[in-house]
């Protein structure tokens, strides 16, 4: 069952922080750069999030293209549609990956990062997006394997379960592992995937590796009681985390996988 994390404003400018440490603007200038991104194109950002990406996108784009972003999280569409408050070319909604409401055939690029591991019914919403989508666009698809990291601990036990107790609050943490043959069979034609590691040797309290151990201590302190870990357990966790960053032994790594497609 998945223990889902509401994206409250509160999460919301928590992700916005974590979405402008190095690291991240390393995996969007990454992206951007894949998306090749013309002017006059017409954009679709599925999880827009706080709107970083979509606001580059939309300077990339111009006056004569467009971004359509869409999230679930009304904190987050809020947080993008002030961002992108001077760029009239971006409009925000709130909606589902599932149920996107636009018609056939209308975009020539869709991008979506750290969202389809959240989505239940991901064949369903890869349908959507072949839908949406005009014929010879491209697909930008990032998502995280979560066995992919690797996460030095004084307990490595303890760090095992707190990472399983994490691993609930998405509907596949493994998703890229099946996701290329998902894009083919919607109708997907998968032109390249490339690995976008995340890396701190030595913590930076201003990196992605420190804003997963708030998110992973704020999560798995609400529902680790029903995954077996008491919350002394979680606060050791982080504790001995502190400790190793304090000691100079600190590593935290993780893959996403990047996958282009085009119709």
């Amino acid at each position: 069952m998945v223990q889902k994390i509401e994206f409250d404003a509160r999460a919301a400018k928590a992700t916005e922080a974590m979405y402008q440490t190095p690291d991240v603007v390393g995996q969007r200038m990454t992206v951007l750069s894949a998306l090749s991104l013309m002017p006059g194109e017409r954009v679709l950002d599925i999880g827009v999030g706080p709107g970083l990406l979509a606001e580059d996108a939309a300077k990339m784009v111009g006056q004569h293209g467009s971004v359509a972003g869409i999230d679930i999280s009304e904190a987050m569409v809020t947080m993008a549609r002030t961002r992108c408050a001077a760029l009239p070319q971006a409009e925000f909604s709130v909606a589902d990956a599932t149920k996107l409401d636009f018609p056939n055939d209308c975009f020539d690029v869709a991008v979506s990062t750290q969202v389809y591991e959240y989505v239940e019914d991901v064949p369903a919403a890869l349908r959507e997006l072949y839908r949406v989508m005009k014929k010879d666009a491209r697909a930008l698809i990032l998502d995280t394997d979560w066995d992919s990291i690797v996460w030095h601990s004084s307990d490595p036990d303890l760090m095992r379960r707190v990472l399983e107790c994490w691993d609930a609050h998405l509907a596949d943490p493994h998703l890229p592992m099946t996701l290329a043959p998902k894009l083919r069979n919607a109708g997907f034609h998968v032109q390249r995937v490339d690995v976008v590691p995340l890396m701190s040797v030595g913590f930076q309290p201003h990196s992605y590796a420190a804003g997963m151990m708030k998110a992973i201590l704020s999560f798995v302190r609400k529902v680790g009681e029903s995954h077996g870990l008491s919350a002394e357990e979680v606060q050791a966790w982080y504790d001995d985390q502190l400790r190793l960053a304090e000691r100079g032994s600190f590593f935290f790594s993780v893959n996403r996988y990047l996958f282009l497609a085009s119709k």
